[in-house]
């Protein structure tokens, strides 16, 4: 199966496909395709990549990638549960070529332009789950029903768009490759040290070729990258385990040194590891 781009199974005759993924991970290669996807998180908690972000997924989470977005999603097998999640694929051309572009739809065609960054949505997901779940095993009619009846809470619904930096160029297979096996890598060690050399060979590169190509993809230099999937991991390491201590998650995320950790912490979440626990406790 190639990284890039990745096709998704469907009939000639399929204008929406729906896809079940359920395991202990999802499918963790860097991958993109025509079709956007709209997903409904049953079950699993991890972290998935778009662009220059790094965010945390867990059940309940309603996720919207436009077409041709290159994403990944991580899955965070230290969990009992199996990653579950329900995916609606459609294209822009699903419906006829001009049917987003219809001047009633303008709310819709807001949603389709911001889902081209990536979109989790913030509310409504008691009333999109049972739709979910429902449209598996509908035929065709219902189907489209169902679809529309998503759309129509979506439009009403708040949400943050995930990244701030698309790369408009599209990835090549080996491109895709090449940026899959980097996050890979970034994703299974960012909690010991990591050195240009080493992430540069993963990537068959010259180190000061690795670093000018990685920030033309993503807009940040890798090691701010690698500072973000530390803090990510910080995150969940504040929330979901009290009893550690913030020097214990500082240095099981990779960080060597309490006040590094606590400065980069700030700039990137606005607020101290301390605060931050108190919040979400």
């Amino acid at each position: 199966m190639k990284v890039l781009p990745f096709k998704i199974p469907k009939a000639e005759s399929d204008i929406l496909i729906v896809q079940e993924d359920r395991g202990r991970t999802f499918y963790e290669k860097l991958h993109q395709h025509e079709e956007i996807q709209l997903s409904y998180i049953i079950s699993g908690k991890g972290t998935f990549i778009i662009g220059d972000t790094i965010r945390d997924f867990q059940p309940n989470d309603v996720l919207l990638f436009g077409s041709n977005l290159p994403h990944v999603l991580k899955s965070d097998v230290s969990t009992e549960q199996d990653s579950y999640m329900i995916s609606v694929f459609f294209t822009h051309d699903s419906f006829g070529e001009h049917f987003f572009m219809l001047p009633k739809l303008q709310h819709l065609q807001k949603l389709m332009k911001d889902a081209s960054f990536g979109i989790k949505f913030k509310e409504h997901q008691a009333l999109l789950k049972p739709l979910f779940e429902a449209i598996l095993n509908q035929n065709t009619i219902k189907r489209f029903a169902t679809f529309f009846e998503m759309l129509s809470i979506l439009t009403e619904s708040n949400y943050d768009t995930v990244s701030s930096f698309i790369n408009t160029k599209n990835y090549t297979d080996d491109e895709g490759k090449r940026m899959s096996a980097v996050f890979e890598f970034v994703m299974n060690h960012f909690d010991q040290k990591i050195v240009l050399d080493e992430i540069a060979t993963i990537a068959n590169m010259t180190p000061n070729a690795f670093c000018k190509y990685f920030k033309q993809r993503t807009n940040k230099t890798f090691f701010q990258f690698l500072t973000a999937i530390r803090i990510e991991n910080a995150c969940k390491s504040l929330t979901n385990q009290p009893q550690l201590s913030i020097a214990e998650i500082a240095y099981a995320c990779g960080f060597f040194n309490v006040s590094n950790f606590n400065r980069k912490f700030k700039e990137i979440k606005g607020i101290t590891p301390t605060k931050f626990r108190k919040k979400v406790l």
